[in-house]
């Protein structure tokens, strides 16, 4: 008998409806564990960081927090942000503090178009969409390089100058992943996203190194877009979509706009990734901590789900992976789904159905 696999993650809910989904997650996840027949389990330590632990402390998180995570085989993520603290510095202070030093330098977005679920883009009712967006997670123009100086000279003479990185590793890494998932797709092709006919370095050298890359992926489809230009088509022609990569911030905001189209950004899931597997890559859903409906009991868990299937799929558990993508279809088909899309069943509520429809699959198999 095969001995049971025992994942230790780490669990930090920190802000708003953050600790809403995480426990919606876990919940799923402790669901599909206990149908294992024991082939796995899932051990879970909870940690306090965040907005109300920097009003006690003055700090996101522990001092030796980043040591703390390094033993864990993942960190499941809520969300980051409250009234109290500025989000520049809660989001340095605990999100980009874990993914920078831990180099999860590769974020995936998978944009999904969910049955039962409106989407505001009329295309989606008669077209197969079904895209990616692959995000520089690790410099470009969130690599917090810059300053502000001056303001001596008096009101109105300070001067802010923030920074972007490129460097030919990280722009070869991302653009390299994102083939390498092209060629794991029914669709191969990658489009990349770029601004070189204004930022005249960085993105200059972006553009030369996804040209150096793509001859070595000779069946993969390529296309270089300006930013301004892949936002209309994300609108105007997402069939032709299946890779999408782009830096640091372009990719943020383009991915922003995909969840959107989808319906709503509580249908999003995302992967923090060290694809080296040197430190313990991050799993979370797209939203933020919604302070407007927080502890209302009716945030959308869709996407923090669907970012635990793609916990395992770095786990290597693709069958359980595709299994709970599965329940969560079944669930939204089903008519069950929170306000955010159109819906009236609270958090537990669609949880609670999507545990069922995994229990219902899984009687089956």
């Amino acid at each position: 008998m095969a001995e049971r696999q025992i994942f230790n993650i780490a669990s930090i809910p920190a802000d708003g409806v953050g600790k809403e989904v995480v426990a919606a997650g876990r919940r799923v996840l402790d669901a599909l564990a206990e149908q294992s027949g024991g082939k796995f389990s899932f051990h879970w330590t909870e940690f306090p960081w965040g907005s109300r632990y920097y009003a006690e402390h003055g700090a996101m998180m522990s001092p030796d927090g980043l040591e703390k995570l390094k033993s864990f085989d993942a960190i499941y993520f809520g969300a980051v942000g409250w009234e109290n603290v500025p989000d520049h510095v809660s989001l340095w202070g605990l999100r980009l503090n874990i993914t920078q030093n831990f180099d999860q330098w590769a974020n995936i977005r998978p944009v999904k178009f969910l049955p039962g679920v409106e989407s505001p883009l009329r295309k989606a009712d008669h077209a197969e969409l079904d895209w990616v967006v692959v995000r520089e997670n690790s410099e470009g123009e969130y690599a917090g390089l810059g300053g502000r100086n001056l303001s001596g000279r008096g009101p109105g003479n300070e001067v802010a100058i923030q920074s972007s990185l490129f460097t030919e590793k990280g722009c070869e890494r991302i653009i390299r992943f994102a083939f390498d998932l092209a060629r794991t797709r029914t669709v191969k092709k990658v489009s990349s996203v770029t601004k070189s006919n204004a930022q005249q370095y960085g993105m200059v050298l972006w553009d030369e190194v996804f040209v150096r890359v793509a001859k070595d992926y000779p069946d993969v489809q390529t296309e270089s877009v300006l930013v301004d230009a892949m936002s209309a088509k994300f609108v105007l022609h997402p069939e032709d979509l299946s890779v999408v990569v782009a830096s640091n911030l372009n990719a943020d905001i383009l991915s922003d706009l995909g969840s959107a189209m989808a319906g709503s950004l509580g249908l999003a899931a995302s992967a923090n990734l060290n694809p080296d597997r040197n430190f313990p890559s991050m799993f979370e859903p797209v939203h933020g901590s919604a302070p407007d409906i927080a502890g209302q009991g009716i945030s959308n868990p869709t996407g923090a789900i669907a970012s635990a299937a793609l916990m395992l799929d770095h786990f290597g558990l693709h069958d359980e992976a595709r299994q709970i993508e599965s329940a969560i279809e079944s669930t939204t088909a089903a008519g069950h789904l929170t306000r955010d899309v159109g819906g009236t069943a609270s958090t537990e509520q669609v949880t609670e159905a999507i545990v069922r429809a995994l229990s219902n699959s899984l009687a089956t198999v």
